[in-house]
């Protein structure tokens, strides 16, 4: 039988699990994490890479920042993006390995969206 503090922190810890994949979930912040990984950069740096709309990028990294993947460095008056934790490189190499491999599935999927394919 569970209790009610552990069923609460397992609630808490599941939420927690799926937001962080729902950070993740989103191709452009995906990615921001991919340049980032490389090296840090600066926002203009990003909007010139993914050739959006620099308030699009702010606004990724604003979420990406308040979830703790980035971090941020004013360095005059540019401020620097950088990962927080060089181990999302690992869940997002084993994410794509997955993914490879049932591809053709996950494109036609009609039950999750918006169509980013």
């Amino acid at each position: 039988m569970i209790t009610s503090d552990k069923a609460a922190s397992r609630t808490v810890s599941e939420a927690a699990n799926a937001r962080f994949f729902r950070v993740l979930g989103d191709p452009t912040r995906l990615a921001i994490l991919h340049y980032l990984l490389i090296e840090p950069h600066s926002v203009s740096d990003l909007t010139g890479k993914l050739g959006i709309a620099q308030s699009r990028v702010s606004n990724h990294l604003a979420c990406l920042r308040w979830c703790r993947f980035v971090t941020a460095e004013r360095t005059g008056r540019r401020v620097i993006y950088s990962v927080a934790d060089q181990r999302l490189q690992q869940v997002i190499a084993a994410a794509s390995e997955i993914a490879d491999d049932n591809r053709e599935h996950l494109a036609s999927c009609r039950r999750i969206g918006p169509e980013w394919i």
